[in-house]
């Protein structure tokens, strides 16, 4: 990467961190604290969407077979990435506050279509330790309620942003043109 390239990438992370600054201010409502933010960008007429998360950056992009680039994992396979390691990461906070024996978790996910345009995701937990068989049923009780579980499955509102002063709410405004994606 050149130095131009890297100067404009830390010039876009401290747009991106002052803009989740800005946001988390306008944001924060009663009784709601900000655990996470992510800050997603498009630009061009190609599918590529620069993400920072924090202070780490991510990409997405859609397969050439729909016309992206395939430069990134498409928003399904950072979906599932999500969940996989949020099951993980539960799991082991778990067993460890328990001090159960887990040296390993891993978890196979995926995303299937079906008849009408119907989709699943299929997750399969394969924890590895000297663990009994109630360890293991309460470990997969556990996996069921991970945030991003949740978030998943619908239990957890997409509210819109409250409006930034002097900007009003993207969301709020028509979008120029929809179409079909396969993510």
């Amino acid at each position: 990467m050149s130095q131009a390239e890297q100067a404009e990438q830390a010039e876009q992370a401290e747009q991106a961190e002052q803009a989740e600054q800005a946001e988390q201010a306008a944001a924060e409502q009663p009784g709601y604290v900000r655990a996470a933010a992510v800050v997603a960008t498009g630009t061009g007429s190609d599918y590529r969407v620069d993400i920072r998360a924090g202070r780490h950056p991510l990409a997405a992009d859609e397969p050439e077979s729909v016309g992206g680039a395939d430069t990134a994992p498409t928003p399904v396979g950072l979906l599932l990435s999500a969940l996989g390691s949020c099951t993980v990461i539960t799991l082991r906070m778990y067993a460890q506050r328990k001090q159960w024996p887990l040296s390993e978790v891993r978890v196979r996910l995926a995303y299937e279509k079906g008849p009408d345009r119907a989709g699943r995701i299929t997750r399969r937990i394969e924890l590895t330790g000297d663990l009994d068989d109630a360890r293991r049923a309460r470990l997969l009780e556990i996996a069921d309620r991970t945030p991003v579980t949740r978030a998943v499955r619908g239990e957890i509102p997409i509210v819109p942003a409250p409006e930034r002063p002097g900007r009003p709410n993207s969301a709020s405004r028509p979008a120029a043109t929809e179409g079909t994606q396969s993510s």
